[in-house]
């Protein structure tokens, strides 16, 4: 018995530096500067650069295959730090936030239904959703499960709110939205057309009280040029032209235009 405890103990050691020494014949070397680089990144491996979390994207960054501003929750900030690290001149970032393209909370939209079933708005989207608007929020917060900073809640009225502060425009949200009413927006920009409806006015108006009925007010309204209409029946603006001075907020008869500024002036004066 004790014979056959020292032969397998022996081969134990046998095998344990076998694999020891082709361990380290084998071993690949992780370029310093990978590690350098994977330092400085978040951390949250949201995926919004587009690659396998931050270890892939540090990766991508060395071997030339991404830019250094592509972390975007980093900002510049990290890309500043990145670009320091690769030895190149810094470019600078956008500071993205998110934005919900709707406003048909349970006071503004027609609902048509309950539901009993698993919480997650891509179940419910093969339903057909439970309100009248088959454009609008489905309201069971997948967005806000999605979202790895912490930057949005369900509103006791069912609609995701996004903390500006908090949202690093990472996207996590835009890509849980099985109807695309989530979208990512120049943090300076103010004014913002909360709908996604392209049905016609008429139609728009029985299920939405918030809803963009297509009237072409803001469109003839804008200074700028910044609005004109998607399909004839949605009003969108080109944040690229936009100015935020927001007289098209005042022209929108159903109030689906927000200027986020006149809440932040009231918020200021209370």
């Amino acid at each position: 018995m004790l014979d056959a405890f020292l032969a397998l103990g022996a081969a134990g050691l046998i095998f344990g530096g076998i694999l020891a020494l082709a361990a380290q014949k084998f071993k690949v070397e992780e370029d310093p500067r990978v590690v350098e680089i994977l330092s400085v990144l978040p951390g949250a491996n949201c995926g919004a650069c587009g690659f396998p979390g931050c270890s892939g994207l540090a990766a991508a960054i060395n071997e030339g295959q991404a830019p250094c501003n592509a972390c975007i929750p980093g900002g510049n900030v990290v890309a500043e730090k990145i670009a320091s690290i690769m030895g190149v001149a810094g470019e600078a970032v956008e500071p993205m936030v998110a934005v919900v393209y709707c406003q048909g909370d349970h006071d503004r939209a027609e609902n048509l239904a309950e539901y009993h079933g698993v919480m997650d708005c891509h179940a419910l989207n093969q339903l057909g959703g439970l309100k009248g608007c088959p454009y609008g929020c489905l309201g069971l917060g997948s967005c806000v499960n999605a979202c790895p900073f912490g930057a949005m809640y369900m509103s006791p009225q069912g609609l995701p709110v996004v903390i500006k502060e908090k949202c690093t425009g990472c996207g996590a949200c835009v890509r849980a939205c099985p109807r695309n009413v989530i979208g990512l927006a120049p943090a300076d920009k103010k004014v913002h057309i909360l709908c996604r409806s392209y049905d016609k006015g008429p139609q728009v108006r029985k299920y939405c009280k918030a809803g963009c009925i297509a009237c072409q007010l803001c469109v003839r309204s804008c200074p700028q040029k910044a609005i004109s209409m998607d399909r004839k029946t949605l009003a969108k603006i080109d944040y690229s032209l936009c100015d935020n001075c927001g007289i098209c907020a005042t022209k929108c008869p159903v109030k689906a235009i927000v200027d986020e500024k006149q809440s932040e002036a009231g918020r200021q004066v209370s």
